[in-house]
């Protein structure tokens, strides 16, 4: 009866991450990479099954797709070229991902009071 709290917690655990994730995305999408190729990548966290039913974050990786090139010659960042890198994000993305994200959180909490509305009246019903 009390695993699904743990399992609900796990989960609750998981999500809270990628929302951490998906805010230092949003935050730092404007972060132009330097001219040595220093910079800020789209991160996102990998997700696991527990043997439990629960899950877990293994890690957090950064995104290896392509940077967004922007034609910036005036900029102390241009290559030789004269563009500026910026980080893979796009804003649309991550708002689908927070909205995604927001809502599994919401469905754990709802799994967890109604666990334990059910402990409780099942208490209720021996007493």
């Amino acid at each position: 009866m009390f695993h699904s709290f743990d399992v609900s917690a796990s989960a609750l655990t998981a999500e809270r991450i990628r929302m951490d994730t998906i805010a230092a995305n949003i935050a730092n999408i404007d972060t132009p990479f330097s001219k040595n190729g220093v910079g800020y990548r789209r991160l996102y966290p990998v997700f696991q099954a527990q043997a439990n039913g629960g899950v877990t974050v293994t890690k957090i990786e950064a995104d290896q797709s392509p940077l967004k090139g922007k034609y910036q010659p005036w900029s102390p960042d241009a290559n030789a070229q004269g563009y500026v890198f910026y980080p893979n994000v796009s804003l649309s993305t991550e708002n689908v991902n927070a909205l995604e994200a927001s809502r599994m959180y919401q469905a754990n909490v709802t799994a967890i009071q109604t666990t334990k509305a059910m402990i409780t009246a099942t208490l209720g019903i021996i007493a």
